[in-house]
């Protein structure tokens, strides 16, 4: 199976390259408000006619997934649009509010104010269409249960995927999506998955649940919380799956590179930057590591006499041996220097079109170099591109 990128050369005529990947894969990291990056990623990928059909995401990027397989294609990008803007959207308008920031001096750092405020506005108010705040709070609860174990009721959240996801389509097949989740009860990062189940909004919404903000989810008798408790980057699923090749866009939001913190704010920063980012160099090297040994038991394979690779099990072997060609454009959101440790819950509509605008920015650029989506060498069989790397 061929999936294609279609690039626009004349206002009426189009040319369409072939990408030989058997799956175009989309891999969304947790990182709350900043995932609004993600969005912009995926704009760019869209207008470029790359169209992914396994889409993997953990917390914020499992909601970003079932936006974009929930949605017909051509509406994929107006739908994200819509749930960023409505989640990020002022529930109660501050009377210092925006007007405040724009009033300050020149001397003030204005995204700094502006990301402060958003950041509070959450923590007090909640985000409409995603959680509110509940009362009395949970040390104060007279109930067990929801109520006393999370900060916020994410009910909202429900009403929004219901509105905007098509759970028909994303069932459909059409689209692959898995979302992580973690086992409250085994402590097991699970796999809720449409090529296994049918998801629903409750499946979302578990791999989304970072206590103690928002509560566990139920599903089946099981309670689950965000799977970035556990990993918070899905990249292990897609490569460990059945396809010979794949191409994959893994979009980050926490970057495991950064300097040493010059202060406390900065230490609960580049804390939250090293627990929540991708390992993703420990999973390449296991793939690198995979690939040696099928290259290997291809060499002991072509040895045997023919009646010998007729054995069921000797064919077996030889299909686990198979060539694999990854191909992984790595994209990692950067930091700006008016934010702290409180970036991934400021859910303002000025920083969530910066952050939107970055991905866009960044996708862009990977994407004006051909070469990037180009298979590795059959020795090789592993190719990392990361347009962020210094080294």
């Amino acid at each position: 199976m061929l999936n294609v990128i279609r690039e626009q050369t004349h206002p009426v005529t189009q040319r369409t390259n072939e990408l030989p990947y058997d799956v175009i894969a989309l891999v969304l990291q947790g990182g709350g408000a900043l995932g609004a990056y993600q969005a912009g990623v995926y704009e760019g990928m869209h207008e470029a006619g790359i169209r992914p059909n396994w889409l993997a995401g953990i917390s914020i990027g499992a909601l970003n997934a079932a936006i974009i397989a929930g949605s017909p294609e051509d509406e994929r990008v107006a739908r994200l649009r819509e749930f960023w803007e409505t989640i990020c959207a002022f529930s109660i308008e501050w009377p210092a509010g925006e007007g405040l920031v724009d009033a300050l001096p020149f001397a003030f750092d204005i995204h700094s104010v502006r990301n402060a405020l958003a950041a509070t506005r959450a923590l007090v108010q909640g985000q409409p269409g995603f959680f509110k705040p509940r009362f009395p709070p949970p040390l104060f609860s007279p109930f067990t249960g929801d109520a006393a174990t999370s900060f916020y009721d994410t009910a909202p959240l429900h009403r929004t995927l219901e509105k905007l996801v098509d759970f028909d389509r994303l069932n459909s097949g059409e689209v692959r999506v898995s979302v992580g989740a973690v086992n409250v009860r085994s402590g097991n990062l699970t796999y809720f998955d449409t090529a296994e189940r049918r998801l629903g909004p409750k499946h979302f919404m578990a791999s989304g649940a970072l206590p103690p903000g928002f509560p566990a989810v139920e599903i089946e008798a099981e309670h689950y919380w965000d799977g970035g408790v556990v990993s918070n980057t899905p990249l292990s699923r897609v490569l460990s799956g059945d396809a010979r090749d794949t191409l994959t866009f893994q979009i980050d939001l926490w970057s495991a590179r950064g300097r040493v913190p010059h202060d406390m704010m900065e230490v609960s920063s580049r804390q939250k930057d090293i627990q929540y980012s991708s390992r993703t160099r420990a999973v390449t090297d296991q793939a690198l590591r995979m690939q040696k040994m099928r290259l290997a038991l291809q060499r002991t394979l072509e040895k045997l006499p023919a009646n010998a690779k007729e054995d069921p099990e000797i064919r077996a072997i030889a299909d686990l041996a198979r060539h694999r060609s990854h191909n992984i454009i790595h994209l990692i959101y950067q930091s700006k220097l008016n934010e702290g440790h409180s970036k991934d819950y400021e859910f303002g509509l000025s920083a969530m079109r910066r952050h939107w605008q970055s991905g866009l920015e960044d996708i862009r650029r990977t994407l004006s170099d051909p070469r990037r989506l180009d298979p590795p060498s059959p020795e090789l069989g592993i190719v990392t591109h990361d347009i962020h790397r210094r080294d």
